[in-house]
């Protein structure tokens, strides 16, 4: 069983965790020939498992990483959603979301609904990998989520993301599926989170 160290995330939520840290350390090693920095990355034992799945497309590591979040679910954080929603993706380009892969497992082993378009993306927004000011990046996501109330009202959610880096589409969508949604709780767990805001 993989260990993990959860961290709590604080939010638009009643409660949320990232389950580890998604690396322990990053040493820059020198340069590329384009003059790009090489770093030196070791990752804890899930931010590694993630990896392979985002970066290598390697999806044997599913199942190890849904085991490892149900355990957390049922039985240490004994929570009991009636739906899962998965964060929408930043990058949509990807022919396989990860994120989508992870939580169909995982709604399937926790004999959950699983929702794609509960949250759906209403208006276009630029990258945020280049926006380092969490304030800035709340102005940028504001109003870029809606929510089907049909599917969400009344629902316990847990929101669910692969990682978590510094809250702001996640608190997006949490804030929409509360206001708008009209969901009775949601719940946040994201699968790892990087060591500084950014």
């Amino acid at each position: 069983m993989v260990a993990i160290h959860p961290i709590a995330i604080r939010g638009a939520w009643l409660d949320g965790y990232a389950l580890d840290y998604h690396t322990v350390s990053s040493t820059c090693i020198g340069y590329n020939e384009f003059g790009h920095p090489v770093f030196d990355t070791v990752r804890t034992v899930l931010g590694e498992l993630l990896f392979r799945l985002k970066s290598r497309s390697d999806r044997t590591v599913v199942g190890e990483i849904v085991e490892v979040v149900a355990d957390y679910v049922e039985l240490t954080w004994k929570l009991r959603p009636t739906m899962i929603v998965p964060v929408p993706p930043s990058n949509t380009g990807r022919r396989e979301q990860p994120v989508f892969l992870l939580a169909d497992a995982l709604g399937k082993r926790l004999r959950l609904a699983v929702d794609y378009d509960a949250v759906t993306k209403i208006r276009r927004t630029p990258q945020l990998k280049n926006v380092y000011d969490y304030t800035e990046r709340a102005k940028v996501l504001d109003g870029a989520f809606g929510a089907d109330s049909a599917v969400i009202g009344d629902q316990s959610i847990l929101l669910f993301d692969d990682l978590y880096r510094s809250g702001a589409t996640m608190n997006a969508v949490a804030k929409v599926l509360g206001a708008e949604g009209k969901a009775a709780a949601v719940h946040a767990l994201a699968l790892t989170r990087t060591r500084r805001r950014s």
